[in-house]
Order: structure tokens, then C-alpha cells, then sequence
């Protein structure tokens, strides 16, 4: 700016020559609210807050500098009228409501929040086309480890003992003849991580990563879709180790019975054989299986035979420590002060991994909407998120109220007993 003075133009390519430098920028900031720049200094605050959360010195001056008013000079407030009731010698001039002027508050948090939940959707691999072996890209091994899973130690724990173990000890895998293959189908309310785990286990494997969906599969063409289950599987063997993760199992393993389309009667039939590994002469050595459904009682039961997707792990909506980590992670980009977790994960109990992240974006808007009115920004509260929570209604109690019948009713095998088991300590039965 050209009536800037010489050191407020010098800190400033200071600051933007460090911009992680917490106390030089919290004394540029305090220059800048000297010079009644209030906007400027909240702008400069907020980044600081962003490098160092729990700086006193950075909380402080947002809140001098957020409570200051816009202009050096306010325009004195209107005169009272006199005593008798008779009008003042000389009427203040009227002083207009406030307006938000989005530019400047788009300025003053552009540093520190960024965009919120506007990934795009994981696109299918490859350009899509149908019958094109090269549109199967296999992620390479990932980072992602169960570690990274935050709490649902009981889900970790019998990953490890049911199919992790035996995958890790080729010793013992050889000793009890055990193959480098397997299936394993996790079910569950919706929103609940699924996917993420079976990334993470992918990643326990060091295995590759490809994930199916039915628009992978499905083609117009007569024999097309049962071509495309082959090509991912051969892709699958050709990278092993490598999991191959069916998505929304349900849709491309449905009920053959229930079925009227012969199209999606052969995709399920050319499924079983692939997962059979008959198509291929080296079998399926090194491919693992993982699906993920929120309906198992409507997938075909062929896919749930020993040999196949034969073991299935309940996937539950996240416990306390996971709801705390989950909560952390959509707030951390966020312009937030003195929000108390813990009262937080106590109202979200039941709460799906989604339905957190509903939480934490519903309590933004109302930070937005008030600062839209008030004409300055604030930050967001332990108030924000608890109201956010309370307007919120769990996603996953209309999952359990249809499987509870099932798990009372058609529970053949044992098949839902985890179920069965969790609903009993939950006093839904």
C-alpha cells in the first residue's frame, strides 16, 4: 500500500519471508492494530493461531483486535433526547446497521482455513472404459496402517488374530500349510470406516491397493461385465501381493434369487469363479479378498462360503478415543478456541465417522452465519459443536432397527452373532 510506513512495509516481507515466525508476526499484528488496522491484525492472529494453537499471546490479541472498533474514530453515537422530551440542539448524524463485507473476511481467513469437504469422490481407475485391461490402475503400497486407525481397538485386535497374523508368520503359514490367500467381509452401519480399514490393512500387508465398485464392473454389452471381473482379477495376480476390495458388496454379489437380470446373475457367477481362482492356473496366491457391506443379509450366500469371503467382521460406529480422533481431524484446518473434546465425544455417542464430520461442518455454518450478521469474524466454540450435535440425529439408528430383526430372526450359523452380542450390551434387543 502506498501510505503504508517504511517498517510496516519491512515486517511485512519479513513475515511473508518467514511466515512461520510466530513472535514476528504477532508483532507486526500488534502495529497494525496500533495503527487501527483491526481487520489486518485479526487476519495476522489468525495465522499465528494457526502455527501455534495454544499461544496465549496469539489468543489475546485476536480477541483485543476482534473486540476493537472498525475505524480509529467511531462515529459518536446518537444523541438522547432531553428531559422534556424536545429534540436534541444538534441530531447525530445516523449511523448505518453493520454490513459483512465478505471480501475482507475471505482475506482474513484464506491462510487458514482451507477448502472444507470439497474432495472429489475417489474416481473409478483408469478412464473407465469397459473392457480396457489398462483402466485397472493398482494403487502401490500405502502408509496407511492400523495405527492410523484412531480407537476400535476390539476391530484391530481381531483383524490381527483372524487374518493379519497367519499373513505375517510365513513360518507358521507353512508349518500349518496355511495359503497366502483370503477373504474377509466387513459389515456394518454406514459411514464408518470400512474403506479406511481395509486400506489399512492393505497397508499391515504391504500389499497393492484396487478397489471395484459396481459402475467398474457393469457394461451394456453382452459378456462385457464378466470380462471386466476377469481383468481385475488378472490385474489383481499379476501385482500380488495385492487386495482387491469390493465396495458396496451387496450391489455386485446381490442374491441370485432376487435377482431377475440375467446380466447381474452371470457377474455374480463369474465372481465365485475368480474367487476360486479356477480361471487362472496359479490360483489366487497373494490376492486378498476384503469387501464391505452395510446389508450382508442380502449378499449372495455362494460369496460367504469357507474358501471364499469366509470370515466377516463387524465394523461398529466409532468408540470414544476414535470419535476424539475423528473430531480432531475435521477441526484442525478450522478457526477454533477452547473447544472441549470431551464434552464433545460424550454427545456423539452412536455417531458414524460421517455423521462427525456433519457435526463439525453444521457448527462452522453457525460460526459463519453469526459472523454474517455481527459484521466481524469469530472464531467457533465448544457451544457451536454441542448445538450442532444436538440438531444432528445418529445416521446409524435406522441400520440397527433393521438389523436387530435380523439378528433375532435370521441369524442361521451364527452369522450375525458380533451383532447379536452388541445390540444386547446396547439394550436394543
Amino acid at each position: 500500500m502506498a501510505d503504508e510506513s517504511p517498517l510496516i512495509r519491512s515486517l511485512r516481507a519479513a513475515v511473508a519471508a518467514a511466515p512461520g515466525d510466530v513472535p514476528l508476526r504477532l508483532h507486526f499484528a500488534e502495529l497494525l492494530l496500533a495503527e487501527g488496522r483491526n481487520d489486518e491484525a485479526v487476519a495476522e492472529a489468525a495465522v499465528a493461531l494457526q502455527h501455534a494453537p495454544g499461544d496465549a499471546a496469539a489468543r489475546a490479541l485476536m480477541v483485543r483486535a476482534m473486540g476493537l472498533p472498525a475505524a480509529e474514530d467511531p462515529a459518536p453515537a446518537p444523541s438522547a433526547p432531553a428531559p422534556d422530551g424536545s429534540a436534541p440542539d444538534a441530531p447525530a448524524p445516523s449511523v448505518p446497521a453493520p454490513s459483512f463485507d465478505w471480501n475482507a473476511a475471505e482475506q482474513q481467513v484464506q491462510d487458514l482455513v482451507g477448502p472444507r469437504f470439497l474432495e472429489d469422490p475417489q474416481a473409478a481407475d483408469g478412464d473407465g472404459t469397459a473392457g480396457d485391461a489398462a483402466a485397472w490402475d493398482v494403487d502401490a503400497p500405502g502408509s496407511v496402517r492400523l495405527a492410523d486407525v484412531g480407537g476400535m481397538e476390539e476391530v484391530k485386535d481381531r483383524l490381527e488374530a483372524a487374518f493379519l497374523a497367519p499373513m505375517r508368520n510365513p513360518e507358521l503359514r507353512r508349518l500349518y500349510g496355511k495359503s497366502l490367500r483370503g477373504g474377509l467381509l466387513l459389515y456394518g452401519p454406514p459411514g464408518c470406516g470400512k474403506t479406511f480399514i481395509a486400506r489399512a490393512v492393505a497397508g499391515e500387508l504391504g500389499a497393492s491397493f484396487l478397489t471395484v465398485s459396481l459402475s467398474d464392473v457393469l457394461d451394456m454389452w453382452i459378456g462385457a461385465s464378466e470380462k471386466n471381473i476377469h481383468d481385475i482379477f488378472e490385474t489383481a495376480r499379476r501385482q500380488a501381493p495385492c487386495v482387491v476390495f469390493l465396495d458396496e458388496l451387496d450391489a455386485l454379489g446381490a442374491k441370485r434369487s432376487r435377482t431377475h437380470h440375467s446380466g447381474l446373475r452371470n457377474v455374480v457367477n463369474q465372481l465365485l469363479t475368480e474367487l476360486d481362482g479356477i480361471a487362472s492356473g496359479a490360483g489366487n496366491e497373494g490376492v486378498f479378498v476384503l469387501a464391505a457391506t452395510n446389508v450382508p443379509w442380502d449378499v449372495d450366500i455362494a460369496l460367504r462360503r469357507p474358501g471364499r469371503l469366509d470370515r466377516t467382521l463387524l465394523v461398529l460406529p466409532p468408540d470414544a478415543a476414535a470419535r476424539e480422533a475423528i473430531l480432531r481431524y475435521h477441526l484442525r484446518e478450522r478457526p477454533i478456541e477452547a473447544v472441549d473434546l470431551g464434552k464433545l465425544v460424550k454427545a456423539t455417542e452412536d455417531f458414524s465417522g460421517a455423521d462427525l464430520a456433519h457435526v463439525c461442518e453444521t457448527a462452522a455454518e453457525a460460526a459463519l452465519l453469526d459472523s454474517a450478521r455481527s459484521g466481524s469474524v469469530r472464531l467457533i466454540t465448544t457451544k457451536d459443536l454441542l448445538g450442532a450435535a444436538k440438531q444432528i440425529k445418529p445416521s446409524t439408528e435406522p441400520w440397527f432397527a433393521a438389523a436387530r430383526n435380523v439378528a433375532m430372526f435370521a441369524n442361521e450359523g451364527g452369522l450375525y452373532d458380533d451383532l447379536l452380542a452388541h445390540l444386547k450390551r446396547k439394550r436394543k434387543l
